[in-house]
């Protein structure tokens, strides 16, 4: 499976190298976060590969809720621990905890269609900087800092009605956000279609931090390095 080229595995449990996380975001999510790339002073592991990771291994259940409590850097060992019902923990060697895994309903092991559902499930993911926040920091008069952006993946959840999904795709409902001095908090709300038929929603949280009053050139500034950043990489 292709997936297997992002991340490694031994008796320690999975480990993520910085060139297999950058490849990742760039390749399978379209997504050129600085955080992610493998010359990053400040590196994390992109929350949509531990996403993606997760479903290969446990398939795709009809409700899943995935909360991440910690920024994953290169070589730390991961191994997947069961809670009760279905849910999963996802904790280092030290048991510190990095991501949670609540799950209820049917599953899908179908490898076909979990990988499918999962690229677009990323690929809507990492766009969300540009056609998402952009637009939603316009329209409520807010900008995060140019200098040191910061924008966290807090949690995402789906609710799937069926799980005999064809074709797969996403499409944003909208956002809303709750903006306190320098900080924010992000709902991206999304429906999840099979052909032309929804079959379920779902809602992405971001935190935003460093917020300061919107300034045009500025954000036009940082559009303009990001898909700079972009071009670098894919020529």
């Amino acid at each position: 499976m292709v997936l297997d080229n992002y991340y490694n595995q031994d008796e320690k449990g999975i480990q993520f190298s910085r060139e297999q996380a950058s490849e990742f975001a760039k390749q399978i999510a379209d997504d050129f976060n600085p955080l992610h790339d493998q010359d990053a002073k400040l590196f994390c592991v992109p929350g949509d590969l531990l996403f993606a990771v997760t479903l290969a291994k446990y398939g795709l259940s009809q409700r899943m809720c995935f909360t991440f409590s910690g920024m994953v850097s290169d070589g730390v060992s991961l191994n997947y621990l069961p809670q009760q019902h279905q849910d999963l923990s996802l904790l280092d060697e030290n048991g510190k905890l990095y991501l949670g895994i609540e799950r209820d309903g049917e599953i899908s092991n179908d490898q076909s269609m979990v990988w499918d559902f999962t690229r677009r499930y990323v690929e809507f993911s990492g766009h969300n900087f540009l056609h998402v926040l952009v637009p939603m920091m316009e329209r409520e008069g807010v900008m995060i800092n140019p200098a040191r952006p910061l924008v966290m993946y807090q949690s995402m959840s789906i609710d799937l009605q069926r799980l005999d999904i064809e074709n797969p795709t996403l499409e944003l409902i909208g956002t809303e956000a709750q903006l306190t001095g320098k900080k924010g908090d992000v709902r991206v709300r999304f429906c999840l279609k099979s052909g032309d038929k929804v079959v379920g929603e779902g809602e992405k949280r971001m935190a935003l931090r460093g917020l300061r009053p919107y300034d045009k050139e500025a954000m036009d500034g940082l559009v303009d390095a990001y898909n700079g950043y972009k071009l670098k990489h894919t020529t």
